[in-house]
């Protein structure tokens, strides 16, 4: 049976916010910086697919000052770690359904 490409969450098609998720999965707050050092991303890049994950409520984010400097941070939700869950079990299937 061929497998059924449309059970994929289309908000993972990204393998950026595929990264943001994997790196936020500690449940640790992570700030913007540090996501875009790790990923090698552009702030505006990175922004647009933050953006897109915080829509799908996948991550939250979080302003504050620490001193007088702005730092955004990024957590993981439950919804956004059970759909990375489910991301990649159906893509386990997909790696055994070729074998």
């Amino acid at each position: 049976m061929p497998f059924d490409f449309r059970q994929l969450d289309p908000v993972l098609d990204s393998r950026m916010r595929v990264g943001i998720l994997a790196l936020l999965l500690n449940g640790d707050a992570v700030e913007f910086v540090h996501l875009r050092d790790k990923l090698k991303a552009t702030d505006g890049n990175l922004a647009k697919h933050l953006r897109r994950l915080e829509e799908a409520e996948y991550v939250t984010m979080a302003k504050a000052f620490v001193g007088r400097r702005p730092c955004t941070t990024y957590r993981i939700t439950e919804s956004g770690r059970a759909a990375l869950d489910k991301h990649i079990g159906l893509l386990a299937k997909l790696l055994e359904a070729d074998t």
